[in-house]
């Protein structure tokens, strides 16, 4: 399989990763748009290559409503909230966390060192296929997402505007 052209001169590491989120929006039913979103905010990785540039400037207001730029804002939001929500419960470390709502639902879960991987996806999708496909790919992500790595795919998207 050849890589994307996005995925152009990036490591190994980060072509599989890629692949990995390219592979959970084409194989999950109802998947409607993926986001890998580093602890300070900024989108690493995205299922809408078309937006990847306007999240690596966010003075960009031309993505569309939906858009994974959008996705990534929100997944960054909620997981700061859920994360001082589980500190005051002294609730401990918070590995995912899920909204349902009447048009979609939205899943995020904790990867590694901070990241969150976003999923949104459509209101009738199977919930549990959704969650046991994410943790699939935390689980091959989150070895390899090394502060390295966060930081050529940070590069990458910069250099995609």
């Amino acid at each position: 399989m050849n890589a994307p052209s996005s995925t152009y001169g990036l490591s190994s590491e980060a072509r599989n990763l890629h692949w990995l989120l390219s592979n959970l929006v084409e194989e999950v039913p109802g998947v409607r748009s993926v986001a890998v979103v580093s602890s300070d905010g900024l989108m690493l990785l995205s299922s809408d290559a078309r937006h990847a540039a306007a999240a690596a400037d966010p003075t960009a207001q031309d993505g569309p409503k939906g858009s994974s730029a959008d996705l990534a804002t929100i997944v960054s939001g909620l997981g700061s909230l859920t994360l001082g929500a589980a500190k005051l419960m002294d609730g401990g470390v918070v590995k995912q966390t899920m909204v349902a709502m009447d048009q979609g639902s939205l899943f995020v879960m904790s990867i590694s060192d901070g990241s969150l991987l976003g999923v949104h996806a459509t209101p009738d999708c199977d919930m549990t296929v959704v969650a046991y496909h994410m943790a699939l790919f935390v689980g091959r992500a989150g070895h390899v997402l090394t502060p390295e790595l966060r930081t050529e795919l940070r590069r990458s998207l910069e250099s995609a505007q």
